[in-house]
């Protein structure tokens, strides 16, 4: 049963990502800051993303006010690990609330009513493209492989930890930029 889940969740990945023959890239590269694509990718398997791996390293980190649906605060971004996994790289993330409270429940999204992180970008400065989060399908409704964010307000010292799946950049590119709505750009950010 477990081997059944981890191949159907390793599937939604790949096809998230454009990586499986046939399939549109959502979650690939964008040439250049004008181009930006809608376009998602199907398939039929598991419907829920995969929990986000645990890991404790701080590789990169960033300090920034907030105001997200009429919330205010300060918040520190601590990225903890951006690992490529073949043709596919996983961002994980922890968000510490500093001061006032940090709206986590729509402010990374990608519209008002988006409860997820799918709004978090990796760029890739060295070749000009933009990487955006994988999507399970290719409905209107089609779900970011990435953590959801329903309900989260964080109050002073409250920390999440978060994540996202993204396809991967080429094997020469060792560093990236995390562009993240509410926080802004993280630079040269490892990957290993």
């Amino acid at each position: 049963m477990r081997k059944t889940i981890a191949l159907a969740v390793t599937a939604v990945a790949l096809t998230g990502c454009g990586v499986i023959p046939g399939s549109q890239r959502s979650g690939g590269g964008e040439s250049g800051q004008a181009q930006q694509t809608t376009a998602r990718t199907e398939t039929t398997t598991a419907t829920t993303a995969p929990a986000a791996p645990q890991q404790t390293e701080v590789i990169a980190s960033r300090e920034a006010s907030t105001t997200s649906g009429g919330q205010s605060g300060k918040a520190r971004v601590d990225i903890t690990g951006l690992k490529r996994q073949g043709r596919t790289a996983t961002l994980t993330w922890t968000v510490t609330a500093l001061d006032g409270k940090v709206n986590l429940h729509n402010g990374m999204g990608t519209a008002a009513l988006d409860m997820t992180v799918s709004g978090v970008s990796l760029i890739d400065p060295v070749n000009a493209k933009r990487y955006r989060v994988a999507r399970n399908g290719t409905s209107a409704d089609s779900e970011c492989v990435c953590s959801k964010t329903q309900g989260q307000f964080l109050e002073n010292g409250a920390t999440s930890s978060l994540y996202a799946v993204f396809a991967a950049p080429p094997a020469d590119v060792t560093k990236i930029n995390v562009e993240m709505p509410m926080i802004g750009v993280l630079t040269d950010v490892p990957i290993s």
